[in-house]
C-alpha cells in the first residue's frame, strides 16, 4: 500500500477578491516525482507556497501523514522542516560561504552540532557536484547553476521527507539549466519525493511519475507523462502543450 505523505483537500487561496487557487485537491505518495506545469498566473507557485505554508491557505485542509497541519495547535515548525524548498532565486546567504550555507539551517533549525552539520553538508554538496573546491566560495563567485545546486544541497541537508521546487531553472542562463536538471534527475532516481513547478517540458515528460496541468487556479488535468503529453483529454491542455512541444 502506497505511503501517502501529503493530501491536499479543497485548497483555496485568495488575495482580496482575487481567487488564485480554486478548490485544489491532490495527494503525494512517498518517492513520487510530480511536475506541475501551466501558464504564468495559473497558480502553480502559489500552490507550492501554500503547501509549505509560506502562504496561508484561505480554505481547505493539508494532511501530513493524515493530520491536518492547519488545525489549531499543530506544530507548524516541524512540518516545515519536513518539506524542503528550492526557490527560483536561490535564496542563499550572500555573506556566508558555500559550506556554511548548507550548515546554518541544520544548526539553527535541527540544533545539530557544527561538526555533524558540516559532515552532512559536505556529503550533500558532493552529491550535487559542488565538491571541496567550492566550499569556501561566496555565492557572488558562483554561476547561477552552481548557486542552485548549493540551494538543493542545503535543502537536502535537513533530511526533508519531500522537496518542493519552485521553477528552479527559470533564473538560469540556458547553458546552466542542464546541470541543475541533471542534479534533479539524479535525486529523482534516488527515490526522493519531489513536487516541481517547471516550464521544462522535456524534464516533466521524461522524469516525472505524474504531471499536473494547472489553468486559472484549478487542476485542469493530471496523469502519467505519457497520457498527458501524448493524449491529453482537455482542450486547454492540448493548446498549452502545442506551444511548447512543436
Amino acid at each position: 500500500m502506497a505511503d501517502t505523505i501529503l493530501e491536499i483537500k479543497h485548497l483555496k487561496k485568495s488575495y482580496g477578491q482575487n481567487e488564485v487557487l480554486k478548490d485544489i485537491s491532490l495527494s503525494v505518495q512517498k518517492g513520487e516525482v510530480i511536475s506541475i506545469i501551466g501558464s504564468s498566473g495559473s497558480g502553480k507557485s502559489t500552490l507550492l507556497r501554500s503547501i509549505n505554508l509560506l502562504e496561508m491557505p484561505t480554505e481547505g485542509a493539508i494532511l501530513y501523514h493524515g493530520q491536518d497541519v492547519l488545525q489549531k495547535g499543530y506544530d507548524l515548525a516541524t512540518y516545515r522542516e519536513k518539506l524542503g524548498m528550492v526557490f527560483q532565486s536561490f535564496n542563499l546567504f550572500e555573506n556566508l560561504n558555500v559550506l556554511d550555507n548548507a550548515i546554518v539551517p541544520q544548526t539553527t533549525v535541527l540544533k545539530r552540532s557544527k561538526e555533524e552539520a558540516a559532515k552532512i553538508a559536505k556529503a550533500n554538496l558532493e552529491k550535487v557536484g559542488m565538491g571541496e573546491q567550492y566550499w569556501k566560495a561566496k555565492p557572488n563567485q558562483l554561476s547561477g547553476g552552481q548557486k542552485q545546486r548549493v540551494a538543493i544541497a542545503r535543502a537536502l541537508s535537513v533530511n526533508p521527507e519531500a522537496i518542493l521546487f519552485d521553477e528552479p531553472t527559470s533564473a538560469l542562463d540556458p547553458e546552466m539549466v542542464g546541470e541543475v536538471l541533471r542534479t534533479m534527475q539524479n535525486l529523482a532516481k534516488s527515490g526522493l519525493t519531489m513536487l516541481i513547478v517547471t516550464h521544462e517540458m522535456e524534464f516533466a515528460r521524461d522524469v516525472s511519475d505524474r504531471v499536473i496541468f494547472m489553468d486559472q487556479g484549478v487542476i485542469a488535468e493530471q496523469g502519467s507523462p505519457r497520457q498527458l503529453f501524448e493524449s491529453p483529454k482537455e482542450a486547454r491542455t492540448k493548446e498549452f502543450l502545442q506551444r511548447f512541444l512543436k
